[in-house]
């Protein structure tokens, strides 16, 4: 006789989803689930679920998945948690809201522990479900969420995050940490590591874990590489390269000496080419105003602002858009 899982899992795959961590998260589940290799749903189960059995639902990359049970039929005892993979585009996802909220509202009332992947944070956050909370969001988001729910506390500094029975991981490859990481709460740390070897992955990443990736080229020196991060981290703010240089210890010239050496331009200009390099992204992959982009990246002058896109781009904002 079969054992009964010790902890169930409905992942519901929003429109647009983004593939790697739903088939990440998916997988881990599968490889604890079961002795070996046989797949069967013994110590863990889950479930796609949609607004109705047997809806077809499409990645981003255009791959299709079909959800296995509905609200209605479902037996919401045998779940602990409700994991939301996000779209493609934040706002989108956002919009998502009327369609969502009932059954959002309802895992909650069932006391399911309600789980963001990348981008169904702004769902969420759209539904009132984040109220009180911490979230994790990736880094790519991260100012979005800040415009468009600035009295919500959020990190970009951990993978994921656990807060009460609300859980939210920035995405991508860390929802199978973030999967390991429940499932050794149910079903102990030695079941949660099984398979990691399977998928090539050499550890479980801790939540706090510093991706190699964002972090600033070894050549770049202290001084360059803490400049580096904070102009990431305050893109959307009114900060100056003199407030930057004082946070950092050291002079504004010798700082605005530091990156031409490095980049060949001074502090300010490349600044301005991070704040535009994103502007673009944003026009390309969301509906927002060009004012709410300008909040975005700390120039509210929407005049002046297009003004420079269009000497770095050759096109306005509006031209841009359109030609992507």
């Amino acid at each position: 006789m079969m054992p009964s899982p010790d902890v169930g899992f409905l992942l519901l795959p929003l429109p647009g989803f983004a593939l790697l961590p739903f088939g990440g998260f998916l997988d881990k589940l599968r490889f604890s689930a079961d002795d070996e290799d046989h797949s069967r749903q013994r110590y863990c189960r889950w479930r796609i679920l949609g607004l109705a059995e047997d809806e077809t639902i499409t990645a981003s990359c255009g791959v299709e998945v079909r959800t296995q049970a509905s609200p209605r039929e479902l037996d919401w005892t045998h779940y602990q948690y409700l994991v939301v993979f996000g779209g493609r585009e934040a706002g989108q996802t956002r919009q998502l809201a009327p369609r969502y909220r009932h059954l959002l509202r309802q895992a909650s009332a069932r006391g399911l522990g309600l789980v963001s992947i990348d981008n169904a944070c702004f769902l969420l956050a759209e539904v009132g479900l984040l109220e009180g909370h911490r979230v994790a969001v990736h880094w790519r988001h991260a100012r979005e969420f800040a415009t468009g729910f600035p009295h919500l506390a959020m990190t970009t500094e951990q993978l994921y995050l656990l807060d009460g029975q609300r859980i939210s991981c920035a995405g991508g490859s860390a929802a199978i940490d973030l999967a390991t990481e429940l499932l050794g709460r149910h079903c102990g740390r030695e079941r949660a590591l099984k398979g990691l070897a399977d998928m090539l992955v050499d550890e479980s990443r801790e939540r706090g874990h510093r991706l190699r990736s964002l972090q600033p080229e070894p050549d770049t020196g202290r001084h360059l590489g803490r400049a580096l991060a904070l102009m990431r981290q305050y893109l959307g703010s009114a900060m100056t390269v003199a407030e930057l240089a004082e946070r950092l210890g050291v002079g504004r010239r010798q700082l605005d000496r530091l990156f031409v050496a490095r980049f060949g331009q001074p502090a300010r200009a490349y600044w301005q080419e991070l704040r535009l390099q994103h502007l673009a992204w944003r026009l390309r992959h969301s509906h927002h105003p060009l004012a709410l982009l300008a909040e975005e990246v700390g120039i509210p002058d929407t005049g002046y602002l297009a003004k420079l896109f269009k000497r770095r781009f050759g096109l306005t904002p509006a031209q841009y858009r359109r030609q992507s």
